[in-house]
């Protein structure tokens, strides 16, 4: 592979003008897929072969009048103190704006407050229910500003109108806010080499690469259904390591021009062996990304297989349109340093890496002690760990959805905002009888607020049922009852032989979560027993890849802790702009192991390798770790302080999701680099010594010698006489 790549580069260097206009290419041939081809996006979340989904597809069978997947918008009215909406004048606005709301396109029916007794008790609040003919993700821009038009009357009356419900849910738009992480990445690399050019060219490379791969998942929508969140995930992760993949190949460039080698000679080694490690760590992220099929979630599969598509151009930007770039900049890569900045030739770390390495080796064990314990800490608050997922109530309290959601749980009960849709389904006629039956068996559970009349359907085999729970959605009781409910169906079925499902948004969260959280631990085995063998291959090595993917295992377990302390238990909440604590969003822990994952090979494998070359040359292992940190720290540092910023920099969006994804990914990064790699590592590497490279002879001679770092491909490049180079000619007289 590494030879390969090393003709790539050159191939690229010198055929810069060809390579770069078939990139250019590429970009607008997506760009106009992207345009044209361009389809909606949904919020919702579901897993087929859930209870809650069967109960849906019955419904959506036998009673398709319900329109039991159709979107759904609740309108509160609230009248000012003193006053009721009982009271003439409100109720003539109330239902002058019901009135409005029968008009909205695309809503099948709306439920009269007055007609319904949907009025609170003290007479303060009363809602209308829209229920729409199509799914959230077909209900349309001018339905959505119909429906806040059908406020105006009882706005105008002095009540106050607030909306809720998956119909209100407008499309999230993609913000600016990965510009944030964009510019600090911008300070590192000029902070870094020391070099405007130097610095712009593996942003370059990350924009148009992400351009190109933001335009694909686009065009994508236009013939699959994606969550309004993968586009930007795929962003999120796009960026970071197309920045950190060009900063490394740029590094080991600037560092081939240092030898004296001419620029073609020095991209073709740049590609043939900073590639090849950039190929293994793109390989590692997207075999992760696209592991999550294995957890059967549509919407889990997605997010990952965006985000893998967008890692794959991440890397072959960077093996071929970069070096066709190097080649326009010329030795303007290394020239042009800007005064004050000492930049590190060719990429390389001394001084402040090279220090610290030589601290943690003369005392191993207590650095080693204390990082564990530290990061156990931190750890600690993931004991607590509780997944769910978003609705009305972790919406920012100015939003009108949970301005509606507060309005309701005053007037009506916490439990209101989340019913529980219970579906009997039984013989032809019999449905009534045995809803009427199961009802009663609901009202004695606890945390029951109400029970409704069962409503059957036109055949007689199924009724619906509603419970409204004391409790609040996303709350512990409330999955308890659901639990109960379906504990009670089998005493049903033996009664009446009819069988009883719990659907609806609730239901639906729950079975999410649940299936969410039973794939954790196998995902996790799987990822890790990934990560032992990969780098088994590269490091042939039986107690480097143990340490590695304990390490891993270390970082994933901080970060849910960190992530539980802000978002769960609300430490800090305020100053990253966390509106409402509560579960952590299901499908975060998975997504985030099977990026971190990816990122912390990437990290392994260029500080170890370089580690492992020093020692098989003779280096004492100490010395070898220490050399390892001299060539790879400066490096190393850079990338994940731009990984950093880059995900810290999607906290600031409002999206609660993104929030939560860009703050787990930034501690999960600052976790691995800092603690693990560049801590732990070097300080288990000098406790082990020699027995650190240690692999049974048996085990040797089956695993492949995979050359990750290109070694095989240095030797023998440097057996050949190099000749002395050329002067660059200037990038200008090239053009």
């Amino acid at each position: 592979m590494a030879t390969f790549l090393y003709r790539l580069g050159r191939f690229s260097y010198r055929r810069r003008r060809l390579v770069a206009l078939l990139w250019v290419g590429l970009l607008v041939l997506f760009g106009v897929g992207a345009a044209t081809l361009k389809g909606p996006t949904a919020n919702d979340f579901s897993i087929p072969g859930t209870e809650a989904q069967r109960a849906i597809d019955l419904m959506r069978d036998r009673m398709p009048q319900a329109n039991a997947d159709g979107a759904v918008a609740r309108v509160v009215f609230s009248a000012p103190p003193g006053t009721k909406v009982t009271d003439p004048a409100a109720k003539a606005a109330v239902e002058q704006a019901v009135g409005k709301l029968k008009a909205v396109p695309q809503v099948a029916g709306v439920a009269d407050p007055y007609q319904v007794n949907a009025v609170s008790p003290d007479g303060r609040i009363a809602y209308a229910q829209a229920t729409y003919k199509v799914a959230p993700i077909d209900v349309t821009e001018a339905s959505r500003d119909a429906l806040k038009e059908a406020a105006a009357p009882g706005r105008a009356a002095g009540l106050t109108v607030e909306m809720g419900g998956s119909a209100t849910q407008a499309m999230p738009e993609q913000s600016a806010t990965e510009v944030i992480g964009v510019a600090v990445a911008a300070v590192v690399l000029v902070i870094t080499f020391g070099s405007l050019v130097a610095a712009g060219l593996p942003l370059l490379n990350a924009i148009l690469g992400v351009a190109i791969a933001m335009s694909g998942i686009t065009a994508a929508t236009g013939f699959f259904e994606m969550s309004s969140m993968t586009s930007t995930l795929a962003l999120m992760l796009g960026l970071a390591v197309a920045i950190d993949y060009a900063l490394f190949i740029v590094s080991r460039y600037r560092h081939e021009l240092a030898e004296g080698r001419d620029g073609a000679e020095a991209a073709g080694r740049a590609a043939g062996t900073a590639g090849s490690a950039v190929v293994f760590a793109g390989l590692t992220v997207v075999i992760a990304l696209a592991g999550l099929a294995v957890v059967d979630i549509p919407l889990l599969t997605e997010m990952g297989l965006a985000a893998a598509f967008a890692v794959v151009v991440a890397v072959l930007i960077a093996l071929s349109l970069l070096p066709a770039l190097l080649g326009f900049a010329g030795r303007r890569v290394v020239g042009g340093r800007i005064p004050g900045l000492r930049g590190g030739r060719g990429g390389h770390g001394r001084g402040l890496g090279e220090r610290w390495a030589r601290a943690v080796v003369r005392r191993p064990l207590p650095v080693l002690l204390a990082a564990v314990a530290a990061l156990g800490v931190i750890a600690t608050p993931a004991l607590d760990l509780r997944l769910g997922l978003p609705g009305d109530e972790s919406a920012s309290p100015a939003t009108t959805q949970r301005k509606a959601y507060d309005l309701l749980a005053q007037g009506f009960g916490p439990g209101f905002n989340g019913p529980l849709l219970v579906v009997v389904d039984a013989g032809r006629g019999g449905a009534e009888g045995a809803a009427q039956r199961f009802a009663g068996q609901i009202k004695t559970l606890p945390d029951v607020a109400a029970v409704t009349p069962p409503a059957p359907n036109a055949a007689g085999d199924t009724a619906i049922l509603t419970v409204v729970p004391k409790s609040a959605p996303g709350s512990k009781a409330t999955e308890d009852l659901v639990a109960a409910i379906r504990g009670q169906s089998g005493g049903l079925h033996a009664a009446t032989g009819a069988s009883a499902m719990v659907t609806g948004q609730t239901a639906m969260n729950i079975d999410v979560s649940a299936k969410l959280a039973d794939a954790l631990v196998p995902y996790l085995a799987v990822v890790i027993g990934l990560a032992f063998i990969l780098l088994m291959l590269v490091f042939r090595s039986v107690l480097v890849p143990l340490k590695a993917t304990l390490g891993f295992l270390l970082t994933v377990l901080a970060t849910f802790g960190a992530v539980v302390a802000v978002f769960q238990w609300g430490w800090l909440a305020g100053l990253l702009g966390v509106d409402t604590t509560g579960p952590i969003m299901s499908m975060m822990p998975i997504f985030m192991i099977g990026v971190v994952f990816g990122l912390a090979m990437d990290y392994q494998v260029f500080l170890v390798t370089r580690m492992r070359e020093e020692f098989v040359h003779g280096a004492a292992p100490g010395e070898a770790v220490v050399t390892g940190f001299r060539h790879g720290a400066r490096v190393v540092t850079a990338a994940a302080v731009i990984m950093i910023a880059v995900f810290a920099g999607f906290i600031a969006s409002g999206e609660s999701m993104i929030k939560m994804m860009g703050f787990a990914l930034a501690a999960g990064v600052a976790f691995d680099a800092f603690v693990v790699r560049m801590t732990i590592v070097p300080a288990v590497m000098a406790l082990f010594g020699r027995a650190a490279w240690w692999l049974p002879a048996w085990l040797g001679k089956i695993l492949p010698d995979v050359d990750v770092e290109g070694e095989k491909l240095r030797h023998r490049l440097d057996d050949v006489p190099v000749p002395a180079p050329a002067p660059e000619p200037q990038a200008a007289a090239r053009s």
